[in-house]
């Protein structure tokens, strides 16, 4: 707990408006969206300018506290999660466009800005800036980059690492660096750039970021194809994908995610259908038109019982609302909606599709699935109840059985909502215990006094609780390495 005295210190850098230390402030920032974990801060600060944060991190080091860096609080893995003996720095003001330089095609902005923001700046330009998580609306672009988010286009344009040409940030030592820039080569020294990226607010505090844009396609074209068997669907993904054919976008829907999306958004979706693929097609106008034909044809031949293409952007926008709405339908079933990743190569996607089905059953819970099956990055998100700890553990088994089938055929515990607190304790299974133990002596020579969101991806013990205390040692061993 930190002293009255250290508080004092705190609010004397960022100015009394700045800093809360209330219970109802403790906590609105003790949690994220993801769910079980929970831990008040000792304070939360609205930092205004790059010196003030770098005050607040050379006191961390001098009076042994921790910070944990905080967006919109919109991470899926308990990254933003405030730790014992912390402070909460919130970032969700640095919303400046601090320019958009349309010869280079970049954009410089700052850390809290919307993700859809830039997209929209870019769109004055006739440009484009791609990436779009699930939570483009309401995320800022530093949470972006701290997790290395993906979003819908991903299989096209890939993540946000593929657009990040330069970041500010402070270190967690305190100092100021910037590294990269508007060049389009540039292999000087180690690239510490993608360190940063994805390093989940554990290496340093961003404070501006300089993006990569795209020019904006000409034409694109939404396909909705439904099936009456998930099978089929996995291998319609694989035809299309090997078929020469780059869709900008590649959903995947389960009959449980369909069921809930159309109670919820009612669009007109088919209740009895196993699955449905929603796929967009994006470029110069002769090629879309041509694809879009192709496309349609393999669906039919992998068994599509409907393939309904989108007459209009209206029409458009509709068939995409069912997969941008897909979590928050499921939300609504129970209390507690664990929402997961878990990404295998492509061509496993039918197989990890079969996996799933056959996991539900033994474990008896109520799962949906959904998500990129173009890039393989699977949604399984299970509904239960936080209150009922037959039904968490349940929970928690069925996603370790789900991470190791990922690992059996070749994937990953995790495609874009990073380790955190959530994954960690498979992290070593992907890894090994060579690679963990090489990612701990980055962390304690970047960080010597481990003073930067502490506790997340590699630490061994999380300074972190649940929500209940039933629930607490359950959700300690869950977070552990």
């Amino acid at each position: 707990m930190l002293s009255q005295k250290v508080l004092n210190k705190i609010k004397s850098i960022v100015g009394d408006r700045n800093y809360f230390d209330s219970p109802e402030h403790k906590i609105a920032y003790s949690y994220d969206a993801t769910p079980i974990y929970q831990q008040q801060p000792e304070a939360v600060v609205f930092p205004e300018t790059v010196e003030q944060i770098i005050e607040l991190v050379k006191l961390a080091n001098e009076e042994n506290f921790s910070i944990v860096p905080r967006g919109a609080g919109t991470g899926l893995s308990g990254g933003s999660i405030p730790v014992e003996n912390s402070i909460v720095v919130v970032m969700t003001r640095w919303r400046r466009i601090l320019e958009t330089d349309v010869n280079n095609q970049t954009i410089l902005v700052e850390p809290g800005v919307i993700t859809e923001t830039i997209d929209l700046e870019a769109c004055k330009y006739d440009l484009f800036y791609p990436p779009d998580p699930g939570s483009m609306k309401i995320s800022t672009i530093g949470g972006n980059v701290a997790e290395n988010a993906g979003g819908l286009r991903g299989l096209k344009y890939g993540v946000t690492k593929n657009y990040v040409l330069g970041l500010e940030f402070v270190t967690p030592t305190g100092e100021l660096v910037f590294i990269g820039g508007k060049n389009y080569k540039d292999v000087a020294g180690y690239n510490l750039r993608d360190i940063m990226i994805g390093s989940e607010g554990t290496l340093g505090i961003f404070t501006k970021i300089l993006l990569r844009l795209i020019p904006r396609p000409k034409l694109t074209k939404t396909i909705q194809a439904t099936f009456s068997n998930v099978i089929d669907s996995g291998k319609a993904v694989s035809e299309i994908t090997t078929s020469g054919i780059v869709p900008s976008m590649l959903e995947f829907l389960d009959n449980t995610t369909i069921k809930c999306v159309e109670d919820y958004a009612k669009i007109g979706l088919d209740t009895s259908a196993e699955s449905i693929l929603l796929i967009e097609i994006d470029g110069k106008t002769s090629e879309v038109e041509i694809e879009q034909e192709l496309v349609r044809s393999i669906c039919i031949k992998n068994n599509a019982t409907n393939v309904k293409v989108a007459k209009d952007e209206s029409e458009a926008l509709l068939l995409k609302s069912a997969r941008r709405t897909a979590f928050s339908a499921l939300a609504r079933v129970k209390p507690t909606t664990i929402l997961e990743d878990a990404t295998v190569p492509r061509s496993f996607l039918p197989d990890m599709l079969e996996e799933i089905k056959k996991i539900v059953k033994e474990e008896d819970i109520l799962l949906g699935n959904f998500g990129h099956a173009g890039d393989g990055n699977l949604h399984p998100t299970c509904l239960s109840d936080e209150r009922d700890y037959n039904e968490i553990h349940k929970a928690e088994r069925a996603f370790e059985k789900i991470f190791n089938a990922a690992l059996k055929f070749g994937g990953t515990i995790t495609g874009e909502h990073g380790v955190g607190l959530a994954k960690k304790k498979f992290l070593p299974l992907q890894f090994g215990n060579a690679g963990i133990e090489l990612m701990k002596k980055i962390k304690s020579v970047w960080d010597p006094n481990n003073i930067l969101n502490p506790g997340k991806i590699i630490t061994t013990k999380p300074k972190c609780e649940g929500r209940l205390p039933k629930l607490k040692e359950e959700v300690k061993n869950f977070g552990e390495a």
